[in-house]
């Protein structure tokens, strides 16, 4: 059975973590495409001015406050979604939260509200999400997972396990819908560091405050990502070509990358300025002057454009013959002009 999914102005799109970040990106730019949002967040006063946003706008939206960590809080956005709409189209899970730190300095307790958060989360919206498209036409569930789904870093070790746990979910739960026809489409997200408030919103044990190491991404390039797979059904989409190469190259040289990562990457997660007594994070409650923020304020460069997450949303035809060309390019530049064949009698 062929999936066929709905143009983004006909669709009805669930996005959890929708006041910060990507989700906040997402839910500007699937708004501008037409679709009719719920947006769920936990911070109640940042959902509603959103909201008041995207209304002025003509943008048909309805909220729900809630923890995706609880089962409960889910099944609310399932409900309001029913109620006001009649279907969901595409779920996104977005939310998400991490402890910078070293596994042994880390809480058990923080490592469990990450897990709770950010696998658990997807697992409650995901469930909920089928139970909802199936038998009515399916649509998209989209799982966002990161780079450190296929490769972990140090100090973010409960984060990257969380990471990895999504895509093994996600591609257990797309076999079994595959088997059934059930005609939904699952892709996991995997963006390389992404330039939102994410080290804000985390926790941290370390002596200085948490930082993304480079290259940082646009979270917009995130949200084309997601707009596109609500869209068009496809299994994996890296944001970024460092995310690409960091999945290839941990698959191919694991104990160089091994000793790279531990050269560079404790230094890059960490920036200048000391950890303060007074900070404030997100782990377990948001934070309000954090919200309704796409970008940080760091002073790292910020990519605004990745050819190889451009060339991963283009169609199979076009893919096929850009690497066709891209192949007979290579062969040609590896004939000299003025080698001719010599035949002998």
């Amino acid at each position: 059975m062929s999936i066929k999914l709905k143009k983004l102005n006909e669709q009805v799109m669930v996005i959890t973590g929708a006041t910060s970040g990507i989700g906040l990106a997402t839910a500007r730019m699937a708004a501008e495409g037409g679709a009719h949002l719920v947006l769920a967040a936990r911070d109640g006063d940042a959902l509603d001015t959103l909201a008041h946003e995207m209304r002025q706008r003509g943008v048909e939206v309805a909220t729900v406050t809630a923890d995706v960590g609880n089962p409960a809080d889910v099944a609310r956005i399932s409900q309001v979604a029913m109620e006001r709409f009649g279907r969901v189209d595409t779920w996104v899970n977005n939310a998400g939260i991490s402890v910078y730190g070293r596994n042994e300095d880390v809480a058990l307790e923080d490592m469990r509200k990450v897990m709770q958060t950010n696998f658990w989360g997807v697992v409650h919206g995901s469930l909920e999400a089928v139970k909802l498209m199936k038998g009515r036409g399916g649509g998209a569930l989209i799982n966002l997972g990161s780079e450190v789904s296929d490769r972990s870093v140090p100090l973010q070790g409960t984060y990257s396990a969380s990471k990895h746990a999504i895509k093994g979910f996600t591609e257990s739960l797309r076999m079994e819908l595959d088997k059934e026809d059930a005609g939904i489409s699952l892709t996991v997200i995997k963006p390389a560091a992404i330039a939102t408030p994410f080290p804000n919103h985390a926790k941290s044990y370390m002596e200085h405050e948490p930082d993304l190491p480079p290259p940082n991404y646009a979270p917009e390039l995130v949200a084309q990502a997601i707009v596109h797979a609500a869209q068009v059904p496809e299994r994996d989409l890296y944001v970024g070509g460092h995310s690409k190469l960091t999945s290839v190259a941990g698959y191919l040289m694991p104990r160089a990358l091994d000793r790279f990562m531990s050269r560079t990457m404790f230094g890059q997660q960490q920036s200048e300025r000391p950890n303060s007594s007074a900070r404030r994070d997100s782990l377990y409650a948001p934070v309000a002057e954090q919200e309704l923020r796409q970008r940080n304020n760091g002073e790292r460069r910020v990519v605004e454009r990745s050819p190889y997450t451009s060339f991963e949303m283009r169609s199979a035809s076009t893919k096929t013959v850009l690497l066709g060309g891209a192949l007979l390019a290579a062969w040609a530049l590896t004939r000299r002009p003025w080698q001719r064949t010599v035949w002998h009698a």
